[in-house]
């Protein structure tokens, strides 16, 4: 069995086009100590090889690889002619990934922050404007006398409000509600990567309206995700703690 390597980072080196594949460069620095008697290693250099294919899913372009920071699943090789393969080590991929800039985590969760207050704000203002229309209906003549306590009515009312609100908007089907950390996720899905365009639009939509478009469909023992692999990206990058779901027996 082929040994499984795992590496992170941009690329070092402009991208070579070959004929069904392309070629990049990478490196990554040894261990900062090495057992007593030996010599500590610095940087090892890698050759990264891609189907061309696979590399297009990714959106990646020749300026982008040199910034992006990337993850790549592979296995070594020795059968790289070495004008092709300047690395130490050749690598051939079987997944790469874009993986998300630190600083688009903290604006989309400076964004998460943000949408959650005007959520509140909003839920304040619909209660409100209900109170209001409540006190500009006409009242009888003989309830006058229980005035006070028609006023005692939406101060009640008032203090169960936010507990009703507590529950967050769920998109429309939803059959459940679920832990994130119960979900999961076959390899088939693992071995793929959801257009990335795509992916930022529902991004943007959870952003604008603090939950999912769709819920992701399970098994509802086993919670095997079944559909919506690219929402429950989308959960994974905006850190959710529950989900919404469906169940694969229902149609």
């Amino acid at each position: 069995m082929p040994h499984k390597m795992t590496l992170t980072g941009s690329a070092t080196g402009p991208l070579r086009e070959y004929d069904r594949y392309v070629a990049f460069d990478m490196r990554e620095k040894g261990s900062p100590a090495a057992p007593k008697g030996l010599k500590k290693s610095t940087f090892i250099s890698y050759t990264v090889f891609v189907a061309k294919k696979a590399f297009n899913k990714t959106g990646l372009t020749k300026k982008s690889i040199m910034h992006e920071k990337i993850l790549i699943q592979g296995e070594p090789t020795l059968d790289i002619p070495i004008d092709e393969c300047p690395g130490e080590i050749g690598i051939i991929c079987f997944q790469i990934t874009v993986l998300p800039n630190k600083n688009d985590k903290e604006a989309n969760e400076s964004n998460d922050k943000k949408e959650a207050k005007r959520e509140v704000s909003k839920a304040h203002q619909e209660v409100a404007a209900t109170k209001q229309e409540e006190k500009q209906e006409p009242v009888p003549k003989e309830a006058k006398t229980v005035q006070p306590e028609v006023n005692e009515t939406p101060v009640q009312e008032k203090k169960a409000a936010p507990q009703k609100k507590q529950q967050p908007i769920q998109p429309k089907g939803t059959k459940d509600v679920v832990s994130f950390d119960d979900i999961i996720v076959p390899e088939a899905f693992l071995k793929t990567r959801p257009n990335p365009v795509k992916t930022e639009e529902v991004i943007e939509f959870v952003k604008r309206t603090g939950h999912l478009d769709k819920p992701l469909t399970i098994e509802k023992d086993s919670k095997v995700l079944k559909d919506g692999y690219r929402r429950y990206i989308v959960a994974k990058t905006m850190k959710m703690n529950n989900v919404p779901v469906v169940y694969h027996y229902q149609k």
